[in-house]
């Protein structure tokens, strides 16, 4: 049995130590897998707030994102019995929800990166930018470039970046989540982060 402080994602082979201990949740979710119902409500709850907070920043729409969230929470109940026991819960999780938000697109449903958001949204994106005390002053201002900035970005660089920098994913969580390497994860979030810095560094004093 892999111990908490051990408990990470195999991406490419290699187990990828996680940020936080999940361990109780994916203890949940080995127990619903195996058929023990009575543990869904453990895993919603511990599953639902992160996965809408994620699905609610891919759609800036509130009813498409607590319906993919019943999408994604009616998909893992109906593909628990494929989750491999000791498996982590959460990038599991994360990607079906990543395709949820890409058949939502794929069946015309329209998806974009809002420009406004509320003040806890804009509070996370700065943090995520690590803005100093003297680029804090004008939080608003500096927000909405922000945010401007990471709808132009790439999305496969702003996805990474989000899932990373605002999910608080681990880079072998992420890698998990969007198929790809731990290196390639790390590669597109720097990206844009890099992009974001040089947006702030490109405004008016």
């Amino acid at each position: 049995m892999t111990p908490a402080w051990q408990a990470g994602v195999v991406v490419d082979g290699v187990l990828v130590a996680t940020s936080r201990d999940d361990s109780s949740l994916d203890r949940a979710m080995d127990r619903y897998a195996a058929g023990d119902d009575a543990a869904f409500g453990e895993l919603y709850e511990g599953l639902a707030p992160r996965l809408y907070g994620f699905l609610h920043r891919q759609t800036r729409d509130e009813a498409l994102a607590d319906d993919l969230l019943q999408q994604t929470m009616l998909r893992i109940h109906g593909a628990r019995g494929r989750f491999v026991e000791g498996a982590a819960v959460i990038p599991w999780a994360f990607a079906i929800a990543r395709r949820g938000i890409i058949d939502a697109h794929r069946r015309g449903r329209r998806i974009v990166l809002a420009q406004d958001a509320d003040e806890g949204d804009a509070a996370d994106l700065l943090a995520s930018v690590d803005a100093s005390a003297e680029e804090l002053v004008d939080a608003q201002g500096l927000a909405d470039v922000l945010r401007a900035t990471l709808a132009d970005l790439p999305e496969n660089q702003r996805v990474a970046f989000e899932l990373v920098k605002q999910e608080g994913l681990s880079l072998g969580e992420a890698a998990a989540v969007l198929g790809t390497t731990v290196a390639a994860v790390k590669l597109r979030a720097h990206r844009a982060y890099e992009a974001l810095r040089a947006a702030i560094a490109r405004r008016p004093s």
